[in-house]
């Protein structure tokens, strides 16, 4: 899914008020944080992520394989959060700016 500006500004004000659900050490990107990531887009459309100061990989390519395994769309990475978005078809919460 690509978004548009004016909807990557709008998930980008949310996500300013979200506290980040997962934290991405050393061990960097494991398969059991992909799917616990991916589980928690059942319940949520907007995800932050922090990366830790001793993970080894680049935070904007942990976003962009995050993504990828996931099926969302990366809205921004800041430093060493990383804001990830999918769109829940069944239980639609966040409704974007067209």
């Amino acid at each position: 899914m690509t978004l548009t500006s004016k909807q990557r500004a709008y998930l980008k004000g949310l996500a300013m008020n979200i506290e980040p659900i997962f934290q991405i050490g050393k061990s960097n990107l494991t398969t059991e944080i992909t799917t616990a990531i991916e589980e928690s887009f059942n319940t949520r459309e907007l995800i932050k992520i922090t990366v830790l100061k001793n993970a080894s990989d680049d935070p904007k390519a942990m976003a962009e394989t995050i993504a990828e395994r996931t099926k969302s769309t990366v809205v921004q990475v800041i430093g060493r959060k990383i804001v990830l978005y999918k769109e829940n078809k069944k239980h639609k919460k966040i409704e974007l700016p067209k």
